[in-house]
């Protein structure tokens, strides 16, 4: 049962790619990635936690393998992206399951858990942030195309979405950039060179101000529902500040906060222990 297998879901007509791994019998843990990459960057982690867990991966829509329809078929959305995979939960039967969440996968799990709390058995969250303290600097550019979504600030975004960009995003923060895969880089490469793929991504730029004004209504959800949660995070991440990850305790008085000495991508450096901090807090 440690195999992974790679499937393809029909939700409601939208094709989302998914890695599955585990037995059924076992906790299911659905794994959310974020940008701008897709569910291979749990490779390393799904085969540690396989024995544990059930564990599904999807591409998120726009990304990796799942569908991509153009921008005027799909509107793209935070809130159109966790309806997906809010059906598509549906659809794989996970009826109750722990969430991993990583960068965009946060805004959309977090979604998910205010609209179905009851589905929600724990939390993960890898540099997910959810608190306006864990935003760094880095959102400054992003922040004035909000104010003013001009052509001008919608244009000045695009070199977010260069390779140099991505392999940064991978690198910075890490101590031995030698520890860091090539394949996960080429691949996000790969995909945001599609056609149509970079104005989709500066649309969810965009509209990720959206994440930020729910920001309150994650942690109300916190507070009164007090999941629990395990905060793993790359306290060198120049997007999500440390100060984010220590926020979840102020919510959830029983949160654990591991920080690890790398970057954004922790999983490329730190899969290993993210992968025991993840079995011993749930084995607890």
């Amino acid at each position: 049962m440690n195999a992974i297998r790679y499937r393809r879901a029909n939700v409601d007509g939208f094709n989302v790619f998914y890695r599955e791994a585990g037995s059924p019998d076992k906790p299911k843990l659905l794994l959310l990635h974020g940008f701008p990459s897709a569910g291979h960057m749990f490779r390393d982690l799904i085969p540690q936690l396989s024995e544990h867990f059930h564990i599904v991966a999807p591409d998120l829509p726009g990304f990796g393998q799942s569908d991509m329809p153009p921008r005027e078929q799909f509107a793209y959305t935070f809130d159109n992206i966790a309806k997906v995979i809010d059906r598509f939960t549906e659809v794989v039967g996970f009826d109750r399951f722990i969430v991993y969440v990583f960068d965009y996968g946060a805004p959309t799990g977090f979604r998910i858990a205010v609209k179905h709390p009851e589905r929600i058995a724990g939390i993960i969250s890898q540099n997910g942030n959810a608190y306006v303290e864990g935003l760094s600097e880095g959102w400054n550019p992003i922040q004035a195309y909000w104010k003013n979504p001009s052509d001008a600030n919608r244009e000045a975004l695009r070199g977010f979405l260069a390779p140099e960009a991505t392999r940064w995003q991978y690198t910075h923060g890490v101590a031995d950039e030698s520890l860091v895969s090539p394949d996960g880089i080429a691949l996000d490469t790969f995909y945001l060179a599609r056609q149509g793929a970079h104005d989709i991504q500066l649309d969810l730029f965009l509209d990720y101000q959206s994440n930020v004004a729910l920001y309150p209504e994650f942690q109300a959800y916190f507070r009164a529902n007090l999941p629990r949660f395990l905060a793993v995070w790359g306290k060198n991440d120049p997007f999500f500040l440390p100060p984010g990850a220590e926020a979840f305790k102020r919510d959830i008085a029983d949160a654990q906060v591991r920080f690890f000495d790398t970057g954004h991508f922790a999983l490329e450096t730190h899969a290993k222990d993210i992968a025991e901090a993840i079995r011993d807090f749930f084995a607890a």
